[in-house]
């Protein structure tokens, strides 16, 4: 097995049996604020598109679905590896690129292709897209491969009933807003941030760990951020304000905390060639470019901005005209009051009112009214803050998944008043009526299923009330504070109160 490192999560998989191409992401993403890192647009991605076998297509996060560069390079009668979702969204995407061969795997159940063992793991809840994130496990009868991009929680015990894994691709750095967009002081982003890195390192370690694999690949990261507006957010920030891992950063952490563990630096194209306890490992670059390039960021990144101007003038330009207040206020109520009548669950985590500045204009998202109004001056405990030509650029575009482009792209503030809030979020990624029907019903059918575990001599509920995680397997007790570490999600055992957010309280008692 050959394995090219494309940039961010993308990977030319070549094994004797076909081969993969996956998640091939080039163009900036996310209003023009992603890119990967290192410059990954100099790769040869016609010739990956017309020869690969397989296209695998993680999710619909726009650093993994790149429609551009789908479009322009990979040919259309290629055989799409397509995940289990609980909705046909991420096929309609590829059938109006021209792709018309699907491969459905039912999550979770190895499939025979020609020789070539495939195994998709399809996430399907609220936090993972909502319409889902996924994991690719491959077995060409020699090596096996794990490719996680983004996808967490996984079930690894499944996931290692497959095989025994030989090369491991797995997520390192942020991919997150917080706390890099929210008007706090720098001491108290200084402190989140470190909170969030650490999160970050301990969520990987714990996957590594579990997985067991004979080679380590830090993949699915870091973005860069080349405009201007967005360039401190770069790495870990000014002063340390920012959330954003690279790989070299990783891999010396991870010797510190595993020196037995057999990581490579992946970059893009990188091939490795893992075999049994060894892998071949070929740079394209140079020592000293990869010394320019780590060693020198905020110089290379200045030098890759230059080069990316003509594409972020354009996307710039590609940006809809601000709308009037009138007219602004009539869109949004028309297409989210009706969201807003059927989001029962989501309107009553939520709770109150939100207000979202486009802008000048002023607007409440009334979650109990289930309406949208202008602001009136009431308090309102959660508040976003944006310019008016994304939102407008929304409206006319009817992005469903406003996590997929305005809250990725961190051209907004937020503040609050208390804990995070996961009910707001998840409205703005469900903007359609199919998402709106699907999250509502995933809630219903999630509720506790009554089983408990004795932990550090507390009973609690087995699955974490935010993404169902096995606290068995991932809860942590420091005192009467029950961490997930695979989130990182806190609550008070004391009282069940969970601190990272409202409406996920946790049933938990002391063993006497």
């Amino acid at each position: 097995m050959r394995v090219t490192g494309l940039g961010h999560a993308g990977l030319f998989i070549e094994t004797a049996a076909g081969s993969v191409l996956c998640d091939p992401w080039v163009n900036p993403a996310f209003f023009g604020s992603w890119f990967p890192f290192p410059d990954n647009t100099d790769l040869d991605w016609a010739h990956y598109g017309r020869t690969a076998d397989y296209l695998y297509v993680s999710h619909l996060h726009r650093d993994h679905f790149d429609a551009e560069n789908l479009r322009r390079n990979v040919r259309k009668d290629i055989t799409v590896l397509l995940p289990a979702f609980a909705t046909d969204e991420l096929e309609r995407e590829l059938r109006a690129l021209g792709f018309t061969d699907f491969l459905r795997a039912p999550s979770g159940t190895p499939v025979e292709r020609d020789g070539l063992r495939i195994m998709i793991t399809a996430l399907t809840g609220p936090g993972d897209g909502p319409i889902g994130d996924s994991a690719l496990s491959l077995d060409d009868g020699r090596t096996v491969l794990l490719n996680q991009n983004d996808a967490h929680p996984l079930d690894i015990a499944a996931i290692r009933d497959f095989g025994e894994v030989d090369a491991y691709f797995v997520q390192f750095s942020g991919a997150i807003w917080y706390p890099m967009v929210y008007q706090l002081p720098l001491s108290a982003k200084k402190e989140f941030a470190a909170r969030k890195r650490q999160g970050q390192f301990d969520r990987a370690l714990r996957y590594i760990d579990a997985v067991e694999a004979k080679h380590v690949f830090p993949n699915a990261g870091p973005p860069c951020f080349l405009d201007d507006e967005l360039f401190e957010h770069n790495g870990t920030g000014q002063d340390g304000e920012s959330i954003f891992v690279d790989q070299l950063e990783f891999l010396r952490q991870l010797g510190r905390a595993r020196p037995r563990v057999a990581a490579h630096l992946l970059l893009p194209g990188t091939v490795a060639e893992p075999e049994d306890t060894a892998c071949k490992l070929t740079h394209r670059y140079t020592e000293t470019e990869i010394e320019h390039i780590f060693g020198e960021k905020p110089a290379y990144l200045r030098e890759f901005a230059r080069r990316q101007r003509p594409a972020l003038a354009a996307e710039r330009a590609s940006r809809s005209t601000a709308l009037p207040r009138e007219r602004l206020l009539t869109e949004l109520k028309q297409w989210w009051e009706p969201l807003l009548t059927r989001a029962d669950r989501i309107c009553a985590g939520v709770g109150g009112p939100a207000r979202l500045d486009v802008g000048e204009v002023p607007i409440v998202i009334d979650f109990p009214a289930r309406e949208v109004r202008l602001w009136s001056g009431e308090r309102c405990r959660y508040t976003l803050s944006t310019s008016a030509d994304l939102v407008a650029t929304n409206i006319e575009r009817r992005e469903v998944d406003w996590s997929n482009s305005l809250l990725l792209s961190m051209r907004f503030t937020a503040s609050r008043i208390g804990p995070y809030n996961e009910f707001l979020y998840v409205f703005l990624k469900c903007l359609s009526m199919e998402r709106i029907e699907y999250v509502e019903n995933y809630y219903d059918s999630c509720q506790d299923d009554g089983q408990d575990i004795v932990l550090d001599g507390w009973q609690v509920q087995r699955r974490c009330p935010h993404l169902r995680a096995d606290l068995g397997r991932f809860g942590q007790i420091e005192g009467e504070v029950l961490t997930c570490t695979l989130h990182g999600w806190r609550y008070d055992l004391s009282t069940g109160r969970c601190l990272t957010a409202d409406g996920h309280d946790i049933r938990a008692s002391a063993v006497s």
